[in-house]
């Protein structure tokens, strides 16, 4: 079975042309440029990610800026055996077997997280609900089921450590 579900999470920016490499380990790091990370955590975190991104990176680079920016995005979870199947039905970009790409997904701009057979979409906002109903659409023969509820963002350990 596929399916399709709202994410909840919080999504901190960082951008710091010498300090982005230090936020890792605070949350799940999307490298979305060079000097520019998203922080995404579990839902509710924002304000503690937020002070710990900066506590880390401002101390490195003065010129760094870090924000809160969990209502500027919407996040889709699609899981199951043909999520990486449906994927090539919404956009040309090559999915990773764990890991981050961004670009065009159903003609909008996207940042993917994938492991294994869950894909979380990350979209602005305002383009939530266009990639709600193209992944419903163009997924339909797949059989897509929506979740009725929200599902968590849950930051995975890094391999070979357990808890957290």
């Amino acid at each position: 079975m596929l399916e399709l579900a709202p994410t909840e999470a919080s999504v901190v920016l960082c951008a710091a042309a010498e300090a982005v490499d230090a936020v890792a380990g605070l949350g799940d790091v999307l490298r979305v440029a060079p000097d520019e990370a998203m922080l995404v955590g579990p839902p509710g975190t924002a304000p503690e990610l937020v002070e710990a991104a900066a506590d880390l990176v401002i101390g490195l680079d003065g010129d760094a800026v870090v924000l809160e920016a969990t209502d500027g995005w919407t996040i889709w979870n699609l899981r199951g055996p043909e999520a990486r199947d449906a994927f090539t039905y919404l956009s040309a970009l090559e999915l990773p077997e764990d890991g981050f790409v961004q670009g065009d997904v159903a003609g909008v701009p996207v940042k993917v997280r994938a492991d294994g057979e869950r894909l979380r979409l990350l979209v602005p906002s305002m383009w939530g609900t266009h990639l709600r109903e193209r992944i419903l659409s163009d997924c339909v023969h797949l059989g897509v089921m929506e979740r009725p509820g929200p599902v968590p963002w849950v930051v995975e350990p890094p391999a070979g450590r357990q808890g957290a």
